[in-house]
This record gives structure tokens, C-alpha cells and sequence, in this order.
């Protein structure tokens, strides 16, 4: 199902009348439906600390008539409810808000969504107020309104609606969130988008690992692989419509391309050499990946499509992963060359390989950031930890300080890092997140074990 942005917010009756007609526009990403004043709030984040404390308010959706709805939720007001809900845990678990959630706020009125009653919430000590709507539309689909007014200034700042199928009312939700915390934090959205990781059954010496994907919060989980055959380091394509994987049947090693819509997936390499790391480009049209011949590997590049490979390193020793640049012109990777394992940079052609990891110990995993400021990667000195670093190479950082925490994966906004750590003796690993200051940390709820991790682009 697509979403489908409501033109015109203002008045709000007049989307009531006009809804199906306006739901005929297709959304991108959500953006404000006019333009706002600056004044109030502006700038982007650099210091989370004078942002936590920023009273947010978020009560419940109203509803202009309480009606039954196909959507998972139930009712339009309790619905309403539930928005309200995937709105405040989004900005919550980001790290860099604190908001209060419709549990413990009054519902507003359907006419106070556009009118807010300003007095009453600045004396709550809110100073952002976030009021929305949902009705009923035709066909099974629901209507979502979104409104982020400032207290103090008695100012609209955003506003956007949309119109969806029954199943994605949490898209709304999290396109909401993502227009408020694009408004306040001057960052760009990241909420709407999905995850794809490895899930993990079974004892430690014979895990069962199945290719299964999630939305950013962990919500709408299922499985795209049996665990008949081990499957290993997804990633979504640049579209979102398929999922790279490697995965290995009876010791032979396969890449496969899984296509999202038709549930079906097409074999793009078969080697009777290990194979890993695959790897896409940022058009989709190369696929980067790594082989062992002869005790030694080297990183090759063929066509998403099929067709010829090209060798792209060719060094004794292992030269394993890749991560390209957000504009494609270099590419990342781990390499033994010089004795241990630590991170190169290559332009996209091969040329130009040099080394960036001079912090002593291990480096490996490395990813670019999208903004491309930035590569993560996995620093081994006794324990596993994340790191950030320039593309340079200088200006290392630790983000996480744990046992065993490896294979960093940036949300679509280059603000947070996720990654899987496995508890020390038991071999379960699980999907946890980071941000850019390393002070917000949380584990992602998973219904088993997750390793692998890739979290995709903002969803189109």
C-alpha cells in the first residue's frame, strides 16, 4: 500500500468534503503544506542536552465520529489513541525529546485540532503541542491529520495529513513523527523505514538464522526465509523493493536477490568458493562482494542485473567487505594486508587503495554514513566496540562500550547507528541502536535472537 498526502489541511472540514479527491496525490516524503514562520524554534542539533528537556505534548487523535475501522487498531478514536502512541515512542526512543504521551493527557475536542487551547497547555508546562484527526475513509482506509503547534507562540509550525490503507496506519504515525522532529531538530526524517536483520533459533552450535525485516520500531516483524538454508548479511536496495542476502546451502554459497512485492528471489552469483559481504551500490546497479580463491580474497563487483565481474583488489591476504559513498565515487573495506585486520578506502574502480585505521588493535565492518561525513565500523581491542570516524580516518569515537557489539548499520538520517551485540557466553545476539553522542542507547525488541542488521532508506 502507498500513502497518499492530504493536500489541504486547512480547514479542516474541507479535507472532510474534499478527502478522496486529495488522496489521489502521492507522497514522497511529508513536508509542511505551506510555508511556516522561523521564529519560535530553528537550528539543527548538536548538544542533545537542551533538547530532552522540551515539553512535548501529544494526547490522543480526536475523531469527528467514533466508527468502526479494518486497521488493527480498532475504532477511529481508539485509533486515534494509538497514533497518538507510535508518535510519542518515536520521538522518545530517538534519544532526543521527552515527550508526554495521550495516556496522561485530556483527549482535545475535534474542533480544537486547528484551534488549540494554548492557555490550557502552556499551564501543563508544554511548550510544543502536537493534535492530530482520524476518520474514516472510503474503501477501508483511514484519514490522518497532523498538526505541531508552539505554545508560548501560539504558531503553527508543520502540519500534513495523509490517506492509507488499513494496514499502514502506522506509516501515518511515523511520518507525523518524522515531521516533527525534522521541524525541531532541523535533522532529516528517518522514522519510516524498515529493517531487515538475521533472526536467530536454536542452541549456539547450530543456529537456525532466517532473513526476516521489521519497521524502525520493530513493529509489522515477519520472516522471508524457512531457515532450511543459513542466511547472512541482508541488505535493502536503494528502492526498497528487494533484499540482497548470502546465503549458504550444503557449503555452497549463493547471493540472492529477494524481490519485496512478488515474494519471490533470483539467484545472482553461485560459487564453489566462500563468498561474502555483498553489497549494493547507491543506484542499485552494482553489487559489491567478496571471494576466496587460491587462500586469498579480494572484492569483486558485477551488475545487480547479472553479468561479467570485475576484481577490484587484488592484495595477498583477505580484502573483505565494502560499503560505497553515498555519491558512489569510493568504497570502504576491511583488509589484513599490512598484518591485521583494519580499514581501506578505494576509489570505485580499484585505484587509489590506502589505509585509515591507525588506532591500534583491530578494525573491521566499516559502513559509510549517508550524509557521508562519517564511516562506522567495528573497533577490536579486547572487546568489540562501535566506532565513528572520518572518512580520513581521524577523529575516532567510541559510541558503545560492551562485550561483543559489531556490524554497524546507519539509520537513513546518518544520526543513529544500529548493530547486534552478543552476551558474553551464551552466543544470543541482539539488535540494538546508538546515537551520534553515544549517551542514548536501547535495544530493539525482537520475538528471537537478531544478528546482521540493515536498516534501509526512508521509505518512498
Amino acid at each position: 500500500m502507498t500513502l497518499r498526502l492530504i493536500s489541504a489541511l486547512a480547514p479542516v472540514l474541507a479535507i472532510l468534503l474534499a478527502a478522496p479527491a486529495a488522496a489521489q496525490q502521492s507522497l514522497p516524503t511529508p513536508q509542511p503544506t505551506e510555508q511556516v514562520p522561523e521564529e519560535g524554534l530553528s537550528g539543527a542539533v548538536s548538544d542533545d542536552s537542551d533538547w530532552q528537556d522540551l515539553g512535548i505534548a501529544i494526547p490522543a487523535f480526536a475523531t469527528d465520529a467514533d466508527v468502526p475501522t479494518q486497521t488493527s487498531a480498532g475504532s477511529t478514536s481508539a485509533l486515534g489513541m494509538s497514533v497518538a502512541r507510535v508518535i510519542t515512542d518515536d520521538l522518545k526512543n530517538n534519544g532526543l525529546f521527552k515527550p508526554v504521551g495521550p495516556d496522561a493527557l485530556p483527549r482535545p475536542a475535534f474542533a480544537q485540532v486547528q484551534a488549540p487551547a494554548y492557555d490550557t497547555w502552556a499551564g501543563r508546562s508544554a511548550e510544543m503541542l502536537v493534535q492530530g484527526f482520524v476518520r474514516a475513509a472510503p474503501g477501508g482506509q483511514v484519514t490522518v491529520g497532523c498538526y505541531l503547534y508552539d505554545v508560548a507562540l501560539k504558531q503553527q509550525l508543520a502540519k500534513a495529513g495523509w490517506t492509507v490503507g488499513p494496514g499502514d496506519w502506522r506509516r501515518a504515525a511515523h511520518k507525523c513523527a518524522d515531521l516533527i522532529y525534522s521541524r525541531l531538530s532541523g535533522e532529516n526524517p528517518f522514522f519510516d523505514s524498515r529493517i531487515a536483520y538475521i533472526a536467530e533459533t536454536g542452541p549456539k552450535d547450530r543456529r537456525m538464522k532466517r532473513l526476516a525485516i521489521m519497521d524502525s520500531d520493530g513493529a509489522n516483524h515477519r520472516y522471508l526465509t524457512t531457515g532450511q538454508t543459513t542466511v547472512l548479511t541482508p541488505r535493502y536496495s536503494p528502492d526498497y523493493r528487494s533484499i540482497l542476502y548470502l546465503s549458504y546451502f550444503n557449503g555452497s554459497p549463493r547471493i540472492y536477490i529477494y524481490d519485496l512485492e512478488t515474494s519471490t528471489q533470483r539467484l545472482l552469483l553461485q560459487s564453489t568458493n566462500p563468498v561474502f559481504a555483498p553489497r549494493w551500490s547507491p543506484d542499485g546497479k552494482w553489487v559489491l562482494y567478496s571471494m576466496a580463491t587460491a587462500g586469498n580474497t579480494d572484492i569483486y563487483k558485477m551488475p545487480s542485473g547479472g553479468g561479467n565481474a570485475v576484481r577490484l583488489t587484488d592484495s595477498p591476504g583477505i580484502d573483505i567487505g565494502g560499503s560505497f559513498s553515498p555519491d558512489g565515487t569510493r568504497i570502504v573495506f576491511e583488509s589484513d594486508r599490512g598484518g591485521s585486520q583494519q580499514v581501506y578506502v578505494m576509489n570505485a574502480d580499484g585505484s587509489n587503495q590506502r589505509r585509515i585505521t591507525f588506532f591500534g588493535g583491530r578494525s573491521a565492518t566499516p559502513e559509510w554514513s549517508p550524509r557521508g561525513d562519517q564511516i562506522a565500523f567495528t573497533h577490536i581491542a579486547g572487546n568489540f566496540r562501535i566506532a565513528v570516524m572520518t572518512p580520513g580516518g581521524g577523529e575516532m569515537r567510541y559510541l558503545t562500550d560492551s562485550w561483543q557489539d559489531e556490524a554497524p548499520t546507519w539509520a537513513p538520517n546518518g544520526r543513529i547507528i544500529q548493530f547486534f551485540r552478543t552476551t558474553r557466553g551464551s552466543g544470543k545476539a541482539g539488535i540494538w541502536q546508538v546515537d551520534l553522542t553515544g549517551r542514548n542507547e536501547r535495544k530493539l525488541s525482537t520475538p528471537v535472537d537478531g544478528s546482521d542488521p540493515s536498516w534501509g532508506p526512508l521509505r518512498p
